[in-house]
């Protein structure tokens, strides 16, 4: 119970403990809008399905725009930005901005809080693909707002939001839930929870970016090489840029030391893959995978890495200003 109360205390620490830098430089920004989602809630057996019928549910996001002196350049590109457990924080805040200033809108999305999940302790609570149907929602609003271009729309996820944000490249999920009108431009993914889907590697052709640790504990990079190696075979464009030092939550400034959980569940060592009826298997037992699994441990550490971090900022606007084509 200590150590729940404790990752909750982080959480919160992350998501309001840092008012004053969010209130820094506020003139980046010519407008901020709220704009609502309506989504439903699904099963990761329901999403692998098709079976769309969830329960209702709306949520929230945060749309950004950058400057006027962007906007008079015509609709804007924009990169919907994913949080992990937890939902948006301060860090989050800081890409905002960031991307904001080469002229990029973003919208933040919550899909936590319009679901009652203001503590996500338990993931069993909120699949990470109902996080992808949310994304594809948003997709689809952002593609009728007047101010954005609907052929340039990213997706930007963090670690349990990088299921979202790297597989809605998997076009069988695209067929199923994205939106007709259009599609993500790009994705790209921070510390990512790379698993195996079927078909996965029949993609939209969109190009994916990932950034990981190396040491990282609470997700894998062995499996993220893994998705990349098969990824290329098919003939993707997608890269896995690679940090030596980097711990998870790399990009967290406010924990310049690394912070250990060590009653922090951790999937590093779970290799998952999709089987029959929309079930996800352990693949090295063939056995239906759950959070009483084998696999499962405990304890990971986090921290702030500031080479990684201004890495992955340089690399991540450079990417957007060539595939949006900025000048």
């Amino acid at each position: 119970m200590k150590s729940a109360i404790y990752v909750s205390g982080l959480i919160a620490m992350l998501i309001f403990g840092t008012a004053a830098y969010g209130q820094q430089k506020p003139e980046q920004f010519y407008r901020v809008q709220i704009i609502s989602v309506p989504t439903v809630t699904l099963t990761t057996q329901q999403f692998l399905t098709g079976d769309a019928n969830g329960k209702p549910a709306t949520l929230a996001g945060e749309l950004r725009l950058p400057g006027p002196a962007a906007q008079q350049t015509g609709k804007l590109p924009a990169v919907i930005l994913v949080p992990g457990l937890g939902s948006a924080d301060s860090s989050h805040e800081r890409w905002a901005r960031e991307l904001g200033s080469i002229g990029v809108a973003t919208f933040i999305l919550d899909s936590f809080a319009g679901r009652g999940l203001l503590n996500m302790n338990d993931q069993t609570q909120l699949s990470p693909l109902a996080i992808m149907f949310d994304a594809y929602r948003a997709l689809g609003l952002l593609a009728e707002n007047p101010l954005i271009d609907p052929a340039r729309i990213a997706i930007m996820g963090f670690s349990y939001g990088t299921v979202a944000a790297v597989y809605s490249s998997s076009e069988r999920f695209r067929k199923m839930y994205g939106p007709s009108t259009t599609q993500f431009a790009a994705h790209i993914g921070l510390y990512s929870l790379c698993r195996t889907f079927r078909e996965d590697t029949v993609s939209t052709g969109k190009p994916i970016r990932l950034f990981h640790g190396i040491p990282d504990e609470a997700v894998s990079i062995e499996q993220c090489r893994f998705f990349v190696e098969r990824m290329k075979k098919a003939g993707v464009d997608v890269t896995l840029t690679e940090f030596p030092d980097a711990l998870h939550w790399y990009d967290k400034v406010e924990f310049p030391n690394p912070v250990k959980l060590p009653q922090a569940p951790s999937a590093r060592n779970c290799w998952l893959e999709e089987g029959a009826n929309g079930q996800i298997l352990n693949s090295k037992t063939g056995k239906p995978y759950d959070f009483s699994d084998p696999c499962l441990e405990r304890g990971w550490q986090f921290g702030y890495n500031a080479v990684a971090y201004e890495a992955t900022l340089a690399s991540v606007k450079s990417f957007l200003r060539t595939t949006f084509n900025i000048k």
